[in-house]
């Protein structure tokens, strides 16, 4: 049935190839086996069940915390000519209804309900007298006590499973940590089915610290070149939103606020307003965003400290997910930290442990001086494998702003050990620049050998060190705020080691990053003044239609026009996200657009570009099947590498994709590219055997670490080839 989802994915979605690790989970369901799916925000998990939905006789509820969130893909899933409904209490009565005859008559593939709606009476003796072949519980993090979004009426969903065992069951999210993941397949004791867990990394995401010091200012800076950008603004209060809100209308941005304080009419239009791009900027609490897939939000803000990594995360998540290059700044000032605190001394027992953890891991990524990407990952159970990303602040520091800085570490140091390790980095700051403060005086400070050494450097400049010295782990804060030194500072001290550092880290504007890419040549090279006058006909059409712009083509889709000036209905097959269905609803509209500029122009249609992008594509298919073929007729391994100029592992790869695709390989062979001992052999299959073939990570770990990948993926290949 692979072979079939392949086809849908291209014919209805108008995408050439699965992304991460869709295909692998798509194949578990269509076997009907429970799945656990985790793929970062905007990887791509709704086409995980919906393609499957598509291949089932039956029906396939989705369970969706937000109806936002359900109205949101059902629109989108109806732009594809696919029936899908949602019921919720956003509906008036007669649309419920009509809603409830169309997923009785059997013509619906997809409902979308919440889940106080699944557990009412009525609709589960509706469902009963369906056939239901799939369950799915999206934003399944929403089950465990562990997760970021804890919701009790989630846990309800398990005891419903019962009334459907023969339905498979998909649960998915973006952000688990290793905990909530185990606590997620306990509640719905997915015992015996497959984790696919793909990385965390969002590449296109550019991630930026500052030390937030005059935040509108900050905010302003960053804003002024990107006056026509789509973004959202994170703020901890509905105060905090409503001001900034109207802070930068004053400036002339296009902007609404967002937070639960609002109306429910005006909340819904504010989003409604900003989905359409009739808004381009959102302040926000956390309230908002959670199911949005408005795939071109440019940049995430965080002008408050968000609580947690999993908030974090999720909410960077929604910048960038059409894979353009996207920025999200953080905004880290002191007084935001001390704000959570208050909130979590009010907890008590588990739930204040989960705060407080949840606090410390995120100080830990802010205060980083490695590649941010490391602790990001780490938090959720991955090891980022390269040592710079290329796509952080810390990455792309220039050495030109790095200072050496060890005689003012070495005398703020100092006076903290003078001091007795008692005083916060304020007091500290006041010594060395000889303050009569009332608090200096009382203490006798000012009979302190640095006192007044300092004086040359303002208060602000020595707060800043204090933060510096935090971050590089030569000092750190006792219960009270004070700061006491670590064993790393005597080495400062005494002069064996400097300290370098990047004092001022409050600058938000990011020229000198802005020129690093995560794109392609079409990105780059697309006729910007085209891109723009699509955009304005997906606009309008998606106007008349009242829909979001996005649900017609993604940015993407409009960039590829630009750049190859198709002038055909058969050249828009090649391009990104247009399937059959929209390219007979929507295909002569931009055509009409693309040819009109490239008469006024004098540009032609770039044929062979396309032409390239067919036979890339096609090649993708086509090479493995040459491969597993030449395999199995009787090539060994290492001369299929030879001929085809690659590596084995490539060749490996290869003739995994050919299996993958529903083929026989041979088994003799195989294992001549492994150079493992037959006992090792036998400890990977036995592995292999127990934690199941599909993830190599478990199987890794298993064997304690001691087994390279390469050599595990040569035996997962026999051990499923031989499982055939």
């Amino acid at each position: 049935m692979i072979d079939q989802a392949r086809q849908v994915l291209k014919d209805t979605f108008g995408y050439d190839n699965f992304r991460l690790q869709q295909e692998q989970a798509i194949t578990q369901i269509l076997d009907r086996k429970d799945a656990l799916v985790i793929m970062p925000t905007g990887g791509g998990k709704s086409i995980v069940y919906q393609i499957p939905a598509l291949l089932f006789d039956g029906l396939t509820v989705v369970i969706s915390p937000l109806i936002s969130l359900m109205k949101d893909q059902v629109e989108q899933l109806r732009e594809y000519g696919i029936d899908a409904v949602y019921l919720n209490s956003s509906l008036s009565h007669d649309v419920y209804d009509f809603n409830v005859r169309k997923v009785k008559s059997g013509k619906v593939k997809l409902l979308y309900v919440a889940p106080e709606t699944l557990m009412m009476d009525k609709t589960r003796e509706m469902l009963n007298n369906l056939t239901v072949d799939c369950l799915t519980i999206d934003e399944a993090h929403c089950i465990s006590e562990w997760g970021h979004d804890f919701r009790p009426e989630y846990r309800q969903i398990a005891k419903l499973r019962e009334d459907f065992p023969e339905a498979v069951c998909v649960a998915l999210t973006a952000t688990a940590t290793p905990r909530v993941q185990q606590d997620i397949k306990s509640i719905l004791k997915f015992d015996d089915s497959e984790e696919f867990i793909s990385s965390f990394d969002r590449e296109n995401l550019f991630l930026k610290v500052v030390d937030k010091k005059d935040p509108l200012n900050q905010l302003l800076d960053y804003l002024f070149t990107r006056k026509k950008q789509s973004g959202i603004i994170y703020c901890f209060s509905r105060r905090q939103v409503d001001e900034l809100a109207e802070a930068l209308e004053d400036e002339g941005y296009s902007v609404k606020p967002y937070h639960a304080g609002l109306s429910d009419g005006m909340r819904a239009g504010n989003q409604r307003a900003f989905i359409k791009d009739d808004v381009s900027i959102i302040v926000a609490t956390i309230a908002f965003g959670m199911g949005i897939n408005k795939p071109n939000v440019r940049f995430v803000i965080h002008y408050d400290m968000p609580q947690n990594i999993e908030s974090y995360y999720q909410q960077i998540g929604r910048a960038g997910r059409d894979g353009l290059r996207s920025d999200c700044l953080l905004l880290y000032g002191s007084s935001d930290t001390q704000k959570i605190r208050y909130f979590i001394n009010k907890k008590q027992g588990q739930e204040k442990e989960v705060a407080e953890k949840h606090l410390k891991d995120l100080v830990k990524y802010l205060e980083t001086t490695d590649c941010r990407r490391k602790p990001l990952m780490s938090y959720f159970g991955e090891n980022y494998p390269k040592e710079e990303c290329g796509m952080c602040d810390n990455c792309l520091s220039v050495d030109d702003e790095v200072e050496d800085l060890t005689i003012q570490a070495q005398q703020f140091l100092s006076t903290i050990i003078r001091s007795g390790e008692k005083f916060g980095a304020g007091h500290i700051a006041d010594i060395l620049r000889g303050s009569k403060a009332k608090k200096v005086m009382e203490n006798s400070h000012d009979e302190l050998s640095t006192y007044g050494i300092g004086i040359d450097w303002s208060k602000d400049q020595w707060m800043q060190i204090s933060k510096l010295l935090i971050r590089q782990e030569y000092i750190s804060k006792g219960e009270h705020g004070n700061l006491k030194l670590e064993k790393s500072a005597l080495a400062v001290l005494d002069g064996s080691e400097n300290v370098f550092g990047t004092l001022d880290r409050s600058k938000t504007s990011l020229e000198g990053e802005a020129v690093v890419r995560t794109s392609s040549e079409i990105e780059n090279e697309h006729d910007a003044a085209l891109f723009d006058l699509l955009r304005l006909k997906r606009k309008e059409l998606a106007d008349e239609q009242d829909i979001p712009p996005y649900s017609i083509f993604p940015d993407t889709t409009l960039i590829e026009m630009a750049y190859f000036f198709p002038q055909s209905k058969e050249s828009l097959d090649p391009l990104y996200g247009v399937g059959n269905v929209k390219k007979e609803k929507y295909g002569d509209a931009f055509i009409g657009v693309v040819k009109k500029y490239a008469a006024e122009h004098k540009v032609e249609e770039r044929k062979k570009s396309l032409e390239k992008k067919v036979v890339a594509t096609k090649k993708i298919g086509e090479k493995y099947e040459v491969i597993g073929e030449a395999f199995n007729a009787g090539q060994s391994i290492e001369l299929l590498a030879e001929e085809h100029g690659v590596k084995d592992m490539t060749i490996l790869k290869h003739l995994k994709d050919f299996l993958d695709a529903g083929n026989e390989l041979r088994l003799e062979g195989l294992l001549n590219a492994s150079s493992l001992s037959l006992r090792q052999r036998d400890q990977v299959l036995k592995a292999f055997k127990k934690k199941g073939p599909l993830m190599l990570r478990p199987v890794y770990d298993e064997l304690n670490k001691t087994i390279g990948y390469d050599e595990l993926k040569i035996i997962q290949l026999y051990y499923m080839a031989s499982e055939k």
